[in-house]
């Protein structure tokens, strides 16, 4: 029996096979979506982001203006901020936040470029022992590109 190179090609293609596995990308959170409701008794997180709770996940933003030029942390916002939301009382701290901490001490970018982050998501209240900060959702372990 002998196979030609043509064969074998049509019968890995009807196998499905298509070269070595690729890995998925992590899911995809918009900020649309972090949140069931609002209430007076607090706030729910979406099926969604509850669904992911632990998992590797992705999102789409904009740094708010960091605290200093490198850090291990820092707050994504749906829209780029023109000022540091720390640094003056007044400033109204946007609903939509997701607090980011890098895996690594990391240069920030621009405040008006938008980045996407990658890391396991958190959920759930948490003071971060080092900055004091307090948060909802978080990514951890996270690193991030210029989108």
């Amino acid at each position: 029996m002998s196979f030609s190179r043509r064969g074998l090609l049509q019968g890995l293609a009807a196998l499905g096979f298509s070269g070595p596995a690729l890995a998925a990308e992590p899911a995809l959170i918009a900020f649309d979506s972090l949140y069931k409701s609002f209430g007076v008794l607090g706030f729910q997180f979406s099926d969604r982001v509850t669904a992911l709770r632990g998992q590797e996940a992705r999102i789409v933003g904009y740094m708010a203006p960091p605290l200093k030029p490198e850090s291990r942390f820092f707050v994504l916002t749906r829209e780029p901020l023109a000022i540091c939301p720390f640094c003056q009382s007044d400033a109204d701290w946007p609903v939509d936040i997701v607090v980011i901490f890098m895996k690594e001490e990391t240069p920030m970018v621009s405040a008006g470029r938008k980045v996407t982050v990658t890391g396991r998501l958190e959920i759930g209240s948490a003071t971060d022992p080092d900055t004091g900060f307090v948060s909802q959702i978080r990514l951890v372990d996270a690193g991030f590109r210029v989108a």
